[in-house]
């Protein structure tokens, strides 16, 4: 294998990427057993409903970035759609970024700093639930490519209807 083949010389652009957490922490929480406020009789199947919205902001110092991942889980009954938990969560990291071109940063904050906090923001919902009294919930991967282009297409959906005339 010839010196120009080393994986090291095919990918002299990632190296040029530097990303580093500098915090991570609960920015807020709030969990609701609505099972044992009212009292459900019967069995329980429950209906986990989950929505993961994610926001992030340019901070004062220098190439500092703050991402917050919000998560907003309803459990209810199937049949009667009682509420059984309502767990909210906005989990941020603060991250230092630089290397990374300025038209590829918002779906960079958006994507690739929610992947890194992630596995914290399964690890709380799994143990909260638990001490809340239920089973522990242990959340899905989340494709956040795919959740970053359902936003934009959702963006400029909404763009397009508010530029035509009533």
């Amino acid at each position: 294998m010839a010196e120009n083949e080393t994986p090291e010389a095919a990918a002299p652009e990632a190296a040029q990427i530097k990303m580093n957490i500098l915090a991570q922490y609960i920015r807020d929480m709030s969990f609701e057993n609505i099972l044992a406020q009212k009292g459900i009789q019967g069995e329980v199947n429950p209906d986990v409903q989950v929505q993961v919205n994610l926001d992030a902001k340019k901070r004062t110092a220098e190439h500092q970035f703050e991402v917050i991942t919000k998560v907003n889980i309803t459990s209810k009954v199937k049949d009667t759609d009682q509420q059984l938990f309502l767990l909210e969560l906005e989990y941020a990291g603060v991250f230092h970024i630089e290397g990374v071109p300025e038209d590829q940063m918002h779906p960079f904050l958006l994507i690739e700093c929610p992947r890194m906090t992630f596995p914290f923001v399964r690890r709380i919902v799994s143990d909260v639930t638990r001490d809340g009294g239920f089973p522990p919930l242990n959340l899905e991967n989340i494709d956040f490519v795919s959740l970053y282009r359902n936003e934009i297409a959702r963006r400029q959906a909404d763009a397009a209807a508010q530029a035509q005339p009533n």
